[in-house]
This record gives C-alpha cells, sequence and structure tokens, in this order.
C-alpha cells in the first residue's frame, strides 16, 4: 500500500482549514468604535436599523437599507466599513400577510367556512394574553 498520496491528502486538508475559514473581523476591541455611531452612519444613509450585534468579531446589522430592502450586513467595528452584504428573502411561512382576514375571535370568516367533515364542530377560538 502506497502510503505517500494518503499523507500528502491529509497535510493538504489539515494545512487548507485556516486559509478558507478566514471571513471574520480581527479588528482589536480597543480600536472598535460604539455600535451607536455605526447606528447614526447607517440611519443617515436611510437605513432603518432593527439590531445591532456582534458576531465573528464584526458589528452584524438586521434591517432595511435606503431602498427600503431586509437585509443583513457585517461591519468592521473600527472603521465602520462594510464587509459584507447580504439580502433577506421572506420565504418564511412565518412571515405571511394575513391584514385582509378578521382577527377578532368572535366574528365568523365568511371566506373560510368550517369543513364539514365531523372533525371540526366550530370555529376555533385563540385569546392572547
Amino acid at each position: 500500500m502506497k502510503t505517500t498520496p494518503i499523507v500528502l491528502s491529509l497535510a493538504l486538508l489539515l494545512l487548507s482549514g485556516p486559509v478558507l475559514a478566514d471571513d471574520d473581523c480581527d479588528d482589536p476591541v480597543a480600536s472598535w468604535q460604539p455600535r451607536e455611531n455605526l447606528r447614526e452612519k447607517l440611519e443617515a444613509e436611510g437605513w432603518t436599523v432593527r439590531r445591532i450585534k456582534v458576531d465573528d468579531g464584526c458589528y452584524e446589522v438586521k434591517g432595511r437599507d435606503s431602498n427600503g430592502v431586509k437585509v443583513e450586513a457585517s461591519f468592521a467595528p473600527a472603521s465602520l466599513m462594510m464587509m459584507e452584504w447580504e439580502r433577506e428573502d421572506d420565504d418564511d411561512d412565518d412571515d405571511r400577510d394575513y391584514s385582509n382576514r378578521s382577527m377578532s375571535s368572535g366574528e365568523a370568516n365568511a371566506g373560510n367556512p368550517v369543513p364539514n367533515n365531523g372533525i371540526v364542530k366550530g370555529r376555533p377560538t385563540v385569546t392572547v394574553e
């Protein structure tokens, strides 16, 4: 059995890990600017900032950009330069628009009749406290 190709492959695999995983910010904490400075900068550019948190040494911002697009962006904490920008798509089932439905529990919804298959005996009610 030839062990040279196996050893060489294993060595390349182990050495390639740190090269591929360098997407973190590496600014020293002493040089970081406050999050409020980033918030003020982005709001002056027309952003609506929902949240700023620290992730992998970067400031991660969730909100809407100046065009109204939901985004998640990473910024270097010392220079407040944008490192990465990602659009957040609304493909979740949790974010459906229910604005045209009746939200009170006492009203019957004429658009969605109760199935008459013997399983459901009436419209379920929900109480939110």
